[in-house]
């Protein structure tokens, strides 16, 4: 009775976590279709739903270059959206709350549990409070950071604008710039060779994709190591992982590519960047069709992969990879149970994990199909849809050419990737409890 209870528990936040950001994509579509919201000709629904939904998802993917189309109006509601879809309505919902002084109910405790990926009700609204203030904290220091830079080229009003949205923008994982004022679709290119702008942009996109339970036990328990949860310790050592082990392969598979003939500090630079924006994040600072096949191989495996649970980020998330490497590890090593850090993971993270990871990539994989089937060369439609379903916004030029049918599929991902394709499943299925085990039986696997 207890687990029918939970069940039905977890069926309510997706439920509820599914529609939530489907109403707040609709709301900010009609936003983005009022006259002011565009220079020139407004956006059609079609235009506006594929950027609101790109914006809630923390996307990055757009049909235009928003500096070029969109109104001081229309960027504002952008990154309004950015900054919801990036903490989760949940914590908008928080803050409104403690802002009006309204008491947290039971419930409410309960869903933000959920939002966190806790284990516990206890301490939830404070660890929401610290989450505010750490979300402020973090991006007016970025945006501090950018203004160096940005107020000398751009002017004291425009400097600061352009600064809080793009430490916004990096912070919650979006990948949407206004560098379309240099260039138009540019991103960070212009900014490719300095240090203070690209560091301060993957500062932001690091600590936004680690999560806000990590930042909590960071927090409460400082330099202990051996005091951490062991999602922390996971965290930590995989995106530390990951940045450096991607960055050294970037460095040596383009060493004949983008990065012939650079020093060797701005080729260092590079490969952290293409290291670190693919999981989630879909800044670029150079033309990913110029990458080597090897360089647009692991770019695809690393948007798949994605940040840490609970976070701004999206992907398959970093826990799900490490528990299927640990798996596999037991399973070769004749092990019982899935050990690391002298701890045991409890049997359902295996389930869960696989669950969540095949559902992922059944629809990369039928996305994908979709796109080829409508003509798209299929390199473009492996990057585009990786993209789409991991939340990270890269792309090789296809976005804006993508027909109707296209650019649907592209919203499905995006959403999919944001809410969690295994949370759309369950909020689409009926629940069911079964009282009866059926009878087991061997089957050949391998």
């Amino acid at each position: 009775m207890p687990q029918e209870r939970s069940i039905n528990q977890k069926a309510s936040y997706v439920q509820i976590m599914t529609l939530g950001f489907a109403l707040l994509i609709l709301t900010g579509a009609g936003l983005l279709c009022l006259p002011w919201a565009a220079k020139g000709q407004p956006l059609t629904f079609l235009e506006a739903l594929f950027t609101s939904t790109s914006a809630c998802c923390v996307t990055g993917l757009s049909l235009f270059d928003p500096f070029t189309r969109l109104a001081p109006f229309g960027q504002g509601v952008l990154l309004l959206l950015i900054q919801i879809g990036g903490l989760g309505f949940l914590m908008v919902a928080l803050f409104l709350s403690l802002m009006l002084g309204r008491r947290i109910g039971l419930r409410e405790r309960s869903l933000l549990m959920q939002s966190f990926s806790l284990w516990q009700i206890g301490g939830v609204v404070r660890l929401g409070r610290r989450v505010l203030l750490g979300v402020a904290g973090f991006e007016l220091v970025g945006a501090a950071l950018l203004l160096i830079r940005f107020q000398p080229l751009f002017g004291w009003r425009t400097g600061i604008w352009y600064s809080l949205f793009h430490a916004v923008s990096a912070f919650c994982n979006a990948g949407f710039d206004l560098m379309g004022r240099l260039q138009p679709y540019s991103s960070l290119s212009g900014f490719r060779q300095d240090p203070l702008v690209i560091l301060t942009i993957l500062g932001l996109i690091v600590v936004g994709g680690l999560g806000f339970f990590l930042w909590y036990d960071l927090s409460e328990k400082t330099w202990h190591w051996s005091r951490y949860s062991l999602h922390t310790k996971i965290m930590l050592a995989g995106t530390l992982g990951l940045i450096l082990g991607g960055a050294a392969l970037f460095f040596f598979s383009e060493g004949n590519g983008v990065g012939q003939g650079l020093p060797l500090g701005q080729r260092i630079l590079d490969s952290l960047f293409l290291s670190i924006t693919p999981r989630t994040a879909g800044f670029s600072n150079l033309d990913l069709t110029q990458l080597s096949s090897g360089g647009t191989f692991l770019t695809i495996l690393l948007m798949l992969v994605g940040a840490g649970p609970g976070s701004t980020g999206g992907g398959m998330k970093v826990t799900t990879i490490a528990v299927l490497l640990l798996a596999a590890r037991a399973h070769v090593h004749r092990n019982a149970g899935l050990n690391i850090f002298h701890r045991r993971l409890e049997p359902e993270a295996l389930q869960q994990a696989a669950a969540g990871a095949g559902f992922y990539l059944l629809l990369w994989v039928t996305g994908c199909f979709l796109l080829c089937y409508q003509g798209w060369p299929l390199v473009d439609s492996l990057v585009e849809t990786a993209s789409a379903i991991g939340t990270v916004g890269l792309s090789r030029n296809l976005t804006p050419q993508l027909d109707v049918v296209s650019q649907w599929v592209i919203m499905l991902l995006m959403y999919g990737g944001r809410v969690g394709s295994l949370s759309v499943v369950l909020a689409l299925s009926p629940q069911q409890s079964p009282r009866l085990k059926n009878p087991t039986e061997k089957v050949i696997v391998g």
